[in-house]
């Protein structure tokens, strides 16, 4: 069975060596109190923040992202479609045309 079972490769795990995820998450609890308490002003919404949301929600869309796997394009699957209707043809009646 060695022979047909692929292994597969190990996981690309990077870790960071100077930055500190703690004490950024401090400061952006800190700064988020600010902003409740008025002491701060309030956060504008940038398109940069908002993009992306969506796709970290769902579980397939996120999988996806992360393999680059891009979805089938309709266009390709009728161009398919018509290609395999023309082959039919050809093999039903010996002639190309309709």
């Amino acid at each position: 069975m060695g022979m047909f079972s692929v292994r597969k490769p190990r996981r690309f795990n990077h870790q960071y060596i100077y930055v500190d995820e703690r004490k950024e998450k401090l400061a952006k609890m800190e700064e988020a109190a600010k902003r409740e308490l008025g002491m701060a002003p309030p956060e504008e919404v940038k398109p940069e923040s908002i993009r992306g949301k969506f796709v970290e929600g769902t579980t397939h869309l996120k999988r996806r992202k992360e393999k680059g796997k891009k979805p089938l394009s309709a266009m390709l699957l009728i161009v398919f479609i018509i290609l395999l209707v023309f082959l039919w043809h050809y093999l039903v009646t010996g002639n190309w045309s309709f």
